[in-house]
C-alpha cells in the first residue's frame, strides 16, 4: 500500500502532475464538443443533399453538382485514416505559425465526423416510409417544411444509437492529437510517463478518464432515448 501511494504522489503530486491531465481533459472535451457540432452541421446538409438527389426522379443541374461533391467528399474522408487527416491538415493545410493546433484538431475532426454523420442521417432518411413526404405535402407544407417537420424529428429518433456511438468513437479518436504535438488528455497522461517512468498508474488513470466520459455519454443518450419513446406515446 505504502509503495502504492508512492507512485500516486510522484506521478500525480509531485511537481503538480496532475495538471498535465487536468489540461488535456479540457482540450479533449473542447475538440470534442465543437467537432460534435461542425460534424452535425456538415452531416446534416450532405444528408439532406444525398437524400434529395436520391429521391427526386429528375434532380436538377445543381443538385447533381452537389451530390457529386458530397460523394467526393465522402470518398476521401472515410477512405483516409483520421490521424494521416490530422497530420495534412496541421503541416500542409494550416502551416502558418500562427495557428491554433486546437483550431485545426477540431476542424479535422468535425470534418471526419461529418462524412460519417452524414451517412448515418440519410440512412435514416432514407428509411421513413415515402407516404409521409406525401401526407406532407398533401396538408401544403412544401418540400423544406416536410424535411423539416415531418421527415427529420422521424429521421432523428431512429438514427440516434448511431448517432451516440459516432460521437463516443470521436472522442476517442481525439486521442491522436499527440501526433501534432497538441496536449490532450492521452498526451498529459504520456508525458507523466516519460518523466515517472511509470506507465502503470498514468495510462490506466487515463483509461480510467475515457471510461466514465464514455459511460456518461451513453447513460444520456439512453434518457433521452427513453423521453422520446415517451413522447411517442
Amino acid at each position: 500500500m505504502s509503495h502504492f501511494i508512492e507512485l500516486f504522489h510522484r506521478d500525480f503530486i509531485q511537481d503538480n502532475r496532475y495538471k498535465y491531465l487536468l489540461t488535456g481533459l479540457g482540450n479533449t472535451l473542447l475538440i470534442t464538443f465543437f467537432a460534435v457540432l461542425i460534424g452535425i452541421f456538415i452531416g446534416f446538409l450532405i444528408a439532406i443533399i444525398r437524400s434529395s438527389h436520391d429521391k427526386m426522379d429528375r434532380p436538377g443541374f445543381l443538385l447533381n453538382f452537389l451530390n457529386l461533391l458530397s460523394k467526393i467528399y465522402l470518398t476521401v474522408i472515410r477512405g483516409t485514416p483520421t490521424v494521416v487527416q490530422l497530420l495534412i491538415s496541421f503541416f500542409i493545410i494550416f502551416t502558418s505559425p500562427n495557428a491554433s493546433k486546437l483550431m485545426v484538431a477540431t476542424l479535422t475532426f468535425g470534418i471526419n465526423s461529418g462524412a460519417y454523420v452524414a451517412e448515418i442521417v440519410r440512412s435514416g432518411i432514407m428509411s421513413i416510409d415515402a407516404g409521409q413526404m406525401e401526407a406532407g405535402r398533401s396538408l401544403g407544407l412544401n418540400y423544406a417544411k416536410t424535411m423539416r417537420f415531418i421527415i427529420m424529428p422521424q429521421a432523428f429518433k431512429n438514427v440516434l444509437p448511431a448517432l451516440a456511438n459516432e460521437f463516443i468513437v470521436l472522442l476517442k479518436e481525439t486521442s491522436v492529437c499527440g501526433y501534432i504535438g497538441l496536449a490532450d488528455l492521452t498526451r498529459g497522461g504520456d508525458i507523466i510517463r516519460s518523466a515517472t517512468y511509470d506507465a502503470f498508474l498514468p495510462l490506466l488513470t487515463v483509461a480510467a478518464i475515457y471510461l466514465i466520459m464514455v459511460c456518461g455519454l451513453s447513460a444520456l443518450v439512453g434518457k433521452l432515448e427513453r423521453r422520446l419513446r415517451t413522447s411517442e406515446r
